[in-house]
């Protein structure tokens, strides 16, 4: 079931989803031990990392309980401002009390290939599965951004990552990125098996591909990626008024 909320502002936006990560965490927490959660890169989700950070929402959260991994990563060294661990890290993970072994990071400065075959060596630890038997990681919240052309997390339209059903993380290379750098995705597979999927979508530069993703209007005889993201359990779109347009259902 897909839900639309509009805010009025990123500030407002992020202020909403950071009160549903907090309940998000807790029901986990109390159903399962623990919230396994995949960050998003991106400029839109660096004001919800801080508002988590800031008093009144990072002292709800029971950090220890807590385990961060990532929808994506570029393969650059983690201090490369490029990194969404990067991100992460200085605009949340240094300012609050989660022991670093909570936190897994894809290491793309291992390079494209290395770096998503570890990762899965990484998901496997943690989800307690096998990789190649059919089971796929269940995360409690994936987090997503929208790109101008469409895309989310590191999965492009006309990737061969599109259409990969076996593996959880998969190199990208591709050579019309923008900028061209490599990089480790999850599958499509994975984000649709997550308890909760969330978009968060920010700026009138997305309006039109979020146009053409909530209409399916296709890219070239294919779906933009964003629209191929259809999770078993909640699908939510937190966009903010200047990203909205005209007509654009909401719930």
């Amino acid at each position: 079931m897909r839900a639309i909320r509009v805010f009025d502002s990123l500030s407002s936006l992020s202020r909403a989803v950071a009160e549903q990560f907090v309940e998000a965490a807790r029901d986990a927490i109390a159903a399962r031990g623990r919230f396994v959660v995949a960050l998003s890169g991106g400029s839109t989700p660096r004001t919800l990392y801080e508002q988590l950070a800031a008093p009144g929402f990072a002292d709800r959260i029971d950090w220890t309980k807590l385990l961060v991994l990532w929808g994506d990563e570029r393969c650059v060294n983690p201090d490369d401002p490029r990194s969404n661990y990067g991100l992460a890290r200085s605009a949340l993970l240094d300012h609050v009390p989660i022991p670093g072994s909570n936190v897994r990071r894809i290491e793309g400065e291992r390079g494209p290939h290395a770096a998503a075959d570890d990762y899965e060596r990484v998901l496997g630890e943690v989800f307690g599965l096998h990789a190649g038997r059919g089971e796929m990681p269940c995360f409690d919240l994936i987090l997503l951004g929208l790109g101008k052309d469409g895309h989310t997390a590191s999965l492009f339209a006309g990737s061969p990552a599109l259409r990969e059903e076996k593996r959880w993380a998969v190199d990208v290379t591709m050579a019309d990125m923008d900028p061209r750098v490599p990089r480790v995705t999850l599958a499509i597979p994975v984000l649709n098996a997550a308890r909760r999927v969330w978009f968060l979508v920010s700026g009138q530069g997305k309006r039109e591909a979020l146009r053409a993703v909530m209409r399916g209007a296709p890219v070239h005889s294919a779906p933009y990626p964003a629209g191929l993201v259809r999770p078993r359990g909640e699908l939510v779109w937190f966009v903010d008024e200047a990203a909205a347009f005209p007509g654009m259902p909401t719930a």
